[in-house]
């Protein structure tokens, strides 16, 4: 799996693909993990303000607005926590879910047996958009930084595609996190590395990689 990265003023990228040894839907998420859908719950990690700000900046850079229903899924999910209705999903999306409320970094979520390759991070233009639900919305991508696949955008820190979301039978994902600063993307695998420990039986390959904008990577 290859991702090109375009250039993008202060952008770090980590990317994670994982293989599940089983369908999604008979991969049980750990406890742990599901504990940690709670804001209360006993983390090795706090949201921070400066990260809060530094990804809505990241945002802006080409001219997209990151408030009101565009804002940042990592500041939906804490709405949600605090709503009491942020649950459990699937194994994928709920430790992606976990790290992104308690680091407050956006992770995306894609099936690959779904988003056919090349793969590129790059901008979105103007009258770019796709659908995010099952009920048909639409979002739309004018300046958002995307995650693109050989079909067109698919993911975003906003809301990922409907195409490429995870489902019962995925067995081969991606998760990528965006960052403004080298060192929130060290954070993000920090915390990352505390909830793969907690699910060691539910993911059985990982590759990480992350490199600076305007380069090709390439995650075995």
């Amino acid at each position: 799996m290859t991702v090109s990265i375009a250039p993008y003023p202060g952008l770090a990228v980590a990317a994670l693909r994982t293989r599940f040894p089983r369908p999604l839907a008979e991969v049980e998420t750990p406890p742990a993990v599901l504990d940690g859908l709670a804001l209360e719950a006993d983390v090795p990690l706090s949201r921070d303000e400066a990260v809060r700000s530094a990804v809505r900046d990241l945002l802006r850079v080409h001219g997209y607005k990151p408030t009101g229903r565009g804002k940042p899924a990592s500041e939906y999910l804490v709405k949600a926590a605090e709503g009491g209705f942020l649950g459990p999903i699937n194994a994928a999306v709920d430790v992606c879910n976990a790290v992104s409320l308690h680091s407050g970094l956006p992770i995306s979520v894609v099936d690959l047996g779904r988003a056919p390759p090349p793969f590129r991070i790059a901008p979105g233009r103007e009258g770019d958009a796709y659908v995010f639900n099952a009920s048909g919305h639409e979002i739309k991508l004018d300046g958002l930084l995307c995650l693109w696949d050989a079909a067109g955008p698919c993911a975003n820190p906003v809301r990922d595609s409907q195409r490429t979301k995870t489902h019962d039978g995925t067995t081969h994902a991606s998760h990528v996190a965006r960052a403004t600063r080298q060192s929130f993307v060290v954070f993000f695998l920090v915390c990352l590395h505390q909830w793969i420990h907690a699910c060691n039986y539910a993911y059985n390959h990982i590759h990480f990689c992350r490199r600076p904008p305007g380069r090709t990577v390439r995650i075995n």
